[in-house]
């Protein structure tokens, strides 16, 4: 209860729905009305599957109303084609389940987050490795007839370009015109262990730097006019976190009953941090591994979920 209770006392956002749900209900000692939950396994991992029914449990899980599904594998953090093309193969059967569109459609893939910052490189690097197809729809259609137009980009961000995201992806849209937007982002979490090894996939959107109390312009049907599916790996914990549950664990060890005031605490951990402005932001040493592993099974899982009527040794050829 307490590491909930502190979270919102220091208006720390959870990004991943799962971490909401769970300790929303430990808080509470009960389930949540309104949110339905489905768990499923496969070989490397497990994919839990919450959907958001109501606006009374869109206020409770903090939230909006919409499908999240959450695919952990903890060996996604190691160097593994195996496991990359397990995830990925997941990942696209449920990508399929939410893309609503045409075979003619054309998908825009938008790849959040800063080269220049390996935490928050994870969109641009899926960008990287993603097969585009719309310029042969446009020059050469005979060639990819089978193949859905896709097209991708990486706006940087604020502070270098001047420009939110959500600015050029709107200016991109009304020239595109796209059927639907996959976005992908870099994440916070509140359990190191989903470091690099947790990926999240919705259908509401996305909200760029909530996770690390960096508001931006939310990019969604509401500020695009298009469907917009946020795809999203846990790259970084906020340092008070950590803070918090190493207190509460110690608590443990030692029968300490005593209550853990989280404004106190809060507080305490503010001026330990007021080098850095009240806030700190920490990632694992091996993040370029971690970025680059879910990348690719993210990649992965995109090509094969927008291109079913190409043979699968096809696909196969062209993926990184």
């Amino acid at each position: 209860m307490a590491l909930y209770e502190f979270l919102h006392s220091n208006s720390i956002k959870i990004d991943l729905a799962l971490e909401a749900r769970d300790l929303i209900r430990g808080a509470t000692g009960r389930e949540i009305p309104g949110v339905i939950e489905e768990k499923q396994t496969f070989r490397h991992g497990t994919v839990t599957i919450i959907k958001i029914m109501d606006p009374k449990a869109e206020a409770i899980m903090g939230k909006p109303q919409g499908t999240y599904i959450t695919i952990e594998s903890p060996d996604l953090r190691f160097k593994s084609p195996e496991v990359q093309e397990s995830v990925g193969d997941v990942l696209a059967q449920h990508l399929k389940n939410l893309l609503k569109i045409s075979e003619q459609a054309t998908v825009l893939i938008i790849g959040l987050g800063n080269w220049q910052a390996t935490p928050d490189a994870l969109g641009p690097t899926v960008v990287k490795y993603s097969l585009i197809t719309r310029h042969l729809h446009l020059h050469m259609p005979q060639m990819v007839e089978n193949y859905r137009s896709v097209c991708a980009f990486a706006p940087g961000v604020l502070g270098i370009t001047g420009i939110e995201s959500a600015e050029i992806i709107q200016g991109i849209v009304e020239k595109v015109r796209p059927s639907v937007i996959i976005a992908i982002d870099a994440l916070a979490a509140t359990n190191i262990s989903r470091l690099g090894t947790t990926i999240q996939i919705g259908n509401t959107g996305i909200a760029p730097g909530s996770g690390v109390n960096n508001k931006r312009i939310g990019i969604n049907f509401q500020t695009m006019g298009v469907p917009v599916i946020a795809i999203g790996v846990p790259t970084v914990v906020n340092a008070a976190v950590i803070a918090q549950m190493a207190v509460e664990n110690h608590n443990k060890i030692t029968g300490n009953r005593t209550p853990v005031n989280s404004i106190q605490i809060g507080q305490l951990i503010q001026e330990l941090f007021k080098p850095f402005e009240g806030s700190l932001i920490v990632t694992p040493r091996e993040i370029d591994d971690l970025i680059l592993n879910a990348g690719r099974a993210i990649n992965r899982g995109i090509t094969l979920a927008l291109h079913p009527r190409v043979a699968r040794e096809d696909l196969e050829a062209v993926l990184c």
